[in-house]
C-alpha cells in the first residue's frame, strides 16, 4: 500500500486540526449577523453529527461487534457517508466561526485529506473482503449518494441506534471552542 495513503489514513484526524484551529483563532473579515450564521451553522453542524451517528447505526465502527462489509442505511446510497458527514460538521463550525469566506478553503482542504484516506481505505478493504467490496465499489457512488438505492437495516436501527448516539457524543466537543470564540468576541 502507497506511503502517502497509509500516513495520512494514520494522521487524519490531526489534519483536521489547523483548518478549524484556523477558524477558532482569527478574526479577520468576520461576517456578523448571528441570527443567520448560527442557526445554519448548527443546522449543517447536527446535520453532520445525524449523518455520523445513522452511519454508525450501520457500521458499528466504535461499537464493540463483528465486522463485516456494510451495504445498508447511508451506505447503499454513497460508499463514504462518514468523511461526508465530517466534512459536513466542519463547514458549520466553518459557519459558526463567521469566517464564511473561508468556507470554500475548508471544503478543499477536506477533499485532499479525504480523497487519501478514501484511497487507502479503498485499497485495505479489497484486500479484506474481495469481490463483494469489488461489487460494491462497482455499484456504489463514492461521494455523491444515488437515493434510489437505499436499503435500510431495521435490526440494525432498533439494536444500534442508542449505542451509536452515545459512540458519538464526542463530536460535540468541537462545539466549545465556537462557542467561546463567540462568547469572547462579543465581549
Amino acid at each position: 500500500m502507497s506511503k502517502p495513503y497509509n500516513y495520512v489514513y494514520k494522521v487524519r484526524g490531526l489534519l483536521m486540526l489547523p483548518p478549524c484551529l484556523f477558524t477558532v483563532f482569527v478574526f479577520y473579515r468576520e461576517t456578523e449577523c448571528d441570527a443567520v450564521i448560527w442557526p445554519v451553522g448548527l443546522a449543517l453542524f447536527f446535520l453532520g453529527v445525524a449523518l455520523r451517528v445513522w452511519a454508525q447505526i450501520h457500521l458499528h465502527y466504535r461499537l464493540k461487534t463483528r465486522k463485516t462489509l456494510t451495504t445498508t442505511g447511508p451506505y447503499s446510497m454513497v460508499r463514504n457517508p462518514i468523511y461526508i458527514a465530517n466534512t459536513t460538521m466542519l463547514l458549520g463550525l466553518t459557519v459558526l466561526s463567521e469566517l464564511i469566506w473561508f468556507l470554500p478553503i475548508m471544503a478543499v482542504w477536506c477533499l485532499v485529506v479525504y480523497h487519501f484516506v478514501i484511497r487507502r481505505e479503498e485499497i485495505h478493504l479489497m484486500a479484506k473482503y474481495g469481490a463483494p467490496y469489488r461489487e460494491f465499489l462497482e455499484s456504489i457512488p463514492r461521494c455523491v449518494p444515488r437515493l434510489k438505492n437505499y436499503r435500510p437495516n431495521t435490526t440494525s436501527l432498533r439494536r444500534f441506534f442508542v449505542p451509536s448516539i452515545v459512540a458519538e457524543l464526542h463530536c460535540l466537543l468541537w462545539l466549545i471552542p465556537f462557542v467561546i470564540k463567540e462568547y469572547v468576541s462579543n465581549d
